[in-house]
């Protein structure tokens, strides 16, 4: 099976002693964001954990982890973006998380990870122009440690709309012009684009428009076949295959105004003090009326080891 990490938060960047521990004792307690009573429990043992999926903007904390997860299979999104700190307030410097990628790179391999250019803006500050010097420069950065980049146009969702009420959507002669550049960039750099959720309109030009993390990807990260149960995308035009996240909303301390998991600045931080690295829930403990289920587990490896 994969567990995923990163649709709800950054636990690499912000949570990565609590995800350690987590490993050490074997599982790990998920509120369901709808009705926190429920409660999933998750087995984390490589016997049944084929794949661990992790998206972040600061890979680095977690490194002095990485022996502990080794015998994981891992797949790795790593967001690097031309933002400042007026759009991404958090985030730690550029030129430092492209050499955090390198060595991630190095580390997990080249097919296991992947960089996300997303998602895109436009603004006087961040124009066209700028987006593309910065992409030609961030690929050239970065080729040889990864053979894709996805790239995805702001999505106003209604806490993007509260909390970075400046936003707007990127017009469809903006998104061509945009889309096409970078592919031809990417292709330079020995990349593939593929666009997160945006249609088919970048195909023509040379995308990979079939989604951005689907089960080939795991495989191949893995070397190995997955019998995946059929699961449908978190959206209509989205192909990605997402399960069982252990992530949780409102606790992102990266705070970037285009987010849409995390609401007020004043609930983060009060998530973030309710977290105890010894828990098994990111944030909080057991409750009273607590319904506990533990998730039947099971690796999905195709035991006729076909390789790629």
């Amino acid at each position: 099976m994969i567990i995923n990490t990163g649709q709800r938060t950054d636990i690499p960047a912000f949570y990565a002693g609590w995800f350690s521990n987590r490993i050490k004792e074997g599982f790990v307690c998920v509120r369901n964001p709808f009705n926190p009573g429920q409660v999933s429990k998750y087995r984390l043992d490589p016997s049944v954990v084929d794949v661990i999926g992790f998206c972040t903007k600061n890979p680095a904390p977690m490194f002095p982890y990485m022996e502990l997860i080794k015998d994981f299979g891992q797949y790795w999104f790593v967001t690097i973006t031309p933002y400042g700190r007026d759009i991404e307030p958090n985030v730690p410097d550029k030129h430092g998380l492209i050499e955090d990628f390198k060595k991630l790179s190095g580390i997990v391999g080249i097919d296991s990870i992947t960089w996300r250019y997303d998602p895109i803006l436009l603004s006087e500050k961040y124009t066209i122009d700028h987006h593309l010097h910065a992409f030609r420069q961030i690929a050239n950065s970065l080729k040889g440690y990864t053979k894709t980049v996805v790239i995805s146009f702001i999505d106003l969702y209604p806490k993007v709309r509260r909390n970075f009420p400046k936003a707007r959507e990127v017009t469809h002669i903006d998104r061509i012009k945009i889309g096409q550049e970078m592919i031809k960039i990417a292709a330079e750099c020995g990349m593939t684009v593929k666009p997160c959720a945006e249609g088919n309109e970048l195909m023509k030009y040379g995308a990979d428009c079939s989604g951005c993390m689907k089960i080939s990807d795991y495989e191949k990260a893995i070397g190995k076949r997955l019998n995946a149960p059929k699961k449908k995308g978190a959206r209509d035009e989205c192909a990605c295959y997402l399960s069982c996240d252990i992530g949780a909303y409102n606790t992102c301390l990266h705070l970037c105004k285009y987010c849409y998991a995390n609401s007020e600045a004043e609930v983060i931080y009060a998530n973030n003090r309710a977290h105890d690295p010894a828990s098994p829930f990111l944030i909080g403990n057991y409750m009273d009326g607590d319904n506990v289920h533990e998730v039947p587990q099971k690796s999905w490896i195709d035991m006729q080891e076909r390789l790629f």
